[in-house]
Order: structure tokens, then C-alpha cells, then sequence
């Protein structure tokens, strides 16, 4: 599998791990979650590796403080599925698992470097 990052290429962390691979010449496949939501299998997929589903919402996106979140009672998973925005990325997906907004280490972990 090509390793893929999903988020929005405005994204200081997103532009972290495209320079991650620019530099180290590896290959891989871009996905804007805002341009292409991502479906319940793969955002199942994703949750499997995360603590709780709450872990992938951002908190400091201007859709969480435009809809009010911060007040509310919520279902993560329904929110994210309703507006892709909420999603915090980036989100790096490999054969060796899935990393929500990864460091170096764990980018080398994920890329099996």
C-alpha cells in the first residue's frame, strides 16, 4: 500500500510530513478530506487506532468554534461524518498502522524506515 496523508495541504503538520517525504524521496498519495470525506469504513479504520473518538476532532478549527462545540453534547464520529473540517490532521495511513498527526518517529515507524 502507498502510504497516504490525508488533510489539507495549508496544514502546517501536513506540510511537516510532505517535506518528511520530500526528503527522504519516499512516495505517496495526498487525499483533502474537505474535497473527499472519508467514508465510515475508513473513518472506522482510523478510530481503531485512536484512544477515543473525541481525539479527532479539532479543537482550535473555526468550524468546531462555529458550530459550537465546545458547549455541546456530541457524537465525534457523527460530527466528522456531518463536516470533514472538524477532522484533525494530518492523518498518515500505512501498511504498519495509522497516525494521527505523527512526529518524526512515528513517521519513521510508519514508513518502516
Amino acid at each position: 500500500m502507498t502510504p497516504q496523508i490525508i488533510g489539507s495541504k495549508k496544514s502546517r503538520g501536513f506540510r511537516a510530513c510532505e517535506r518528511y517525504c520530500r526528503e527522504r524521496q519516499l512516495s505517496y498519495q495526498h487525499r483533502d478530506p474537505i474535497e473527499k470525506p472519508l467514508s465510515p469504513g475508513e473513518l472506522e479504520a482510523i478510530l481503531r487506532f485512536v484512544r477515543e473518538p473525541a481525539d479527532l476532532i479539532d479543537t482550535t478549527a473555526k468550524a468546531y468554534t462555529a458550530k459550537g462545540l465546545a458547549w455541546m453534547d456530541y457524537d465525534p464520529v457523527e460530527e466528522i461524518q456531518e463536516n470533514p473540517a472538524l477532522l484533525r490532521t494530518p492523518i498518515v495511513r500505512s501498511d504498519a498502522g495509522i497516525a494521527v498527526d505523527p512526529d518524526v518517529a512515528t513517521l519513521d515507524h510508519l514508513f518502516e524506515r
